[in-house]
């Protein structure tokens, strides 16, 4: 045990060694006490929060907007005002997709609601308007909330649920004493949907008798266990178990009404619990492709790692501002009609600069040649790709097994 030089010097409580400061350069403890009030603990969370947050915004602009500056920053030793690759990566992943699992969600709910109309159950969705203007203002913003659910990929019933809406429009005019003129807008949805039926028919016979095995009460209730040879129990217990999760999924699909939508709900779920972790699996892969690539160029492993961290966190960030953009299409369209065009120009000008981005970060970060630099971005976005979808497929499998 050292000994104290003067009543007035203070010395670690861990190890005794003379303090200089307020951490022990010794063992690095703090010379401060865990032992305090609680108004202390809140005030070193907040200091801790906002040290953060000082972090992220010397961290985000410039991760967004000048490829290859935080790798290049990284590799020259300014790290202390940045947030750390893996951390940056971690947080804006988890972001991204709890944003896209609400944004997905309201475009589910929106779907629903224009089921209701679709059905046409209820009283007339323009019985409140008390002018001809009223009952065209109110079309108009409701087509373009149909608009924007097929912008993100929505097509079951948007087709019936616009007849629905137009003839309703149609009633409410006629009850105010003003008869819509007949357009052809107004009929060609009907008269494509009822040719659709038509032609419908047969595929749709044929799939009630193709799905005889599917729908048989056999293929849900007669169940053999998983048992490979070569697989520990519980890798085969846990196989079965997704399995019959799977069908038991498949058979609410089928039945329609609350139990598909709670089938769907768990699908969604499933598949977006499984997406994080798919992406940190890839992550190592795609550091091995740049390693492959650049071979030549005698770059550490870690250093492409790093790499693929920073790509991997402006593509969440991105995937983030689009998940926002789309969300604010849902809320705000259907109320100012005019902003689909520039919300649309905005998620099409970020997916272009997504790609545009990671071009430019490869050129500055290997410093070679456009062609050759072209060349191998072409190369290892088109490997990266085909791993990319493998692994969305089996999460979207780990998300239709769960229950």
């Amino acid at each position: 045990m050292k000994e104290l030089t003067s009543a007035s010097e203070l010395c670690c409580a861990n190890c005794s060694t003379s303090m200089r400061g307020d951490f022990c350069h010794d063992c690095g403890q703090s010379i401060h006490s865990v032992l305090k009030p609680v108004h202390g603990v809140v005030e070193d969370a907040l200091e801790m929060v906002l040290h953060v947050d000082g972090r992220i915004a010397h961290t985000v602009p410039p991760l967004f907007i000048r490829p290859g500056f935080l790798t290049l920053e990284y590799f020259s030793g300014r790290r202390v005002r940045y947030v750390t690759p893996f951390r940056l990566m971690f947080i804006l992943c988890l972001l991204a997709f709890f944003v896209g699992h609400i944004a997905l969600d309201q475009v589910s709910s929106t779907t629903d609601s224009i089921g209701h109309i679709s059905v046409g159950e209820g009283e007339n969705a323009f019985a409140k308007a008390t002018t001809p203007a009223e009952v065209r203002r109110s079309l108009k913003g409701q087509l373009a909330g149909l608009e924007i659910a097929r912008q993100t990929g929505v097509t079951a019933g948007l087709d019936t649920a616009e007849q629905a809406l137009r003839r309703q429009a149609r009633e409410r005019l006629i009850a105010l004493g003003e008869a819509p003129a007949a357009s052809t807008s107004a009929a060609t949805p009907a008269h494509a949907s009822s040719t659709a039926a038509s032609n419908s028919q047969p595929a749709t016979e044929e799939l009630s008798k193709d799905d005889g095995a599917l729908n048989n009460h056999d293929w849900g209730s007669r169940h053999d266990p998983v048992s490979i040879a070569w697989l520990p129990d519980f890798v085969n217990a846990k196989l079965d178990r997704g399995l019959m999760h799977l069908k038991a999924n498949v058979q609410a699909l089928r039945a329609g009404g609350d139990s598909k939508r709670e089938a769907i709900e768990r699908f969604k779920a499933g598949t977006f619990a499984v997406l994080p972790m798919t992406m940190f699996i890839l992550m190592p892969v795609f550091a091995l492709l740049l390693k492959v690539v650049y071979l030549f160029r005698r770059r550490l492993y870690m250093e492409h790692l790093i790499v693929a961290l920073h790509s991997h966190a402006f593509l969440f960030l991105t995937l983030l501002l689009i998940s926002l953009v789309s969300m604010f299409g849902v809320w705000l369209v259907p109320h100012a009609a005019w902003l689909a065009a520039p919300l649309r120009w905005i998620e099409a000008g970020l997916g272009l600069w997504a790609m545009a981005y990671l071009l430019l970060m490869q050129k500055r970060i290997y410093r070679q040649g456009w062609i050759m630099t072209v060349l191998k971005y072409l190369l290892v976005g088109w490997c990266y790709l085909w791993l990319l979808t493998i692994a969305l497929v089996i999460a979207i499998a780990f998300g239709a097994a769960s229950y």
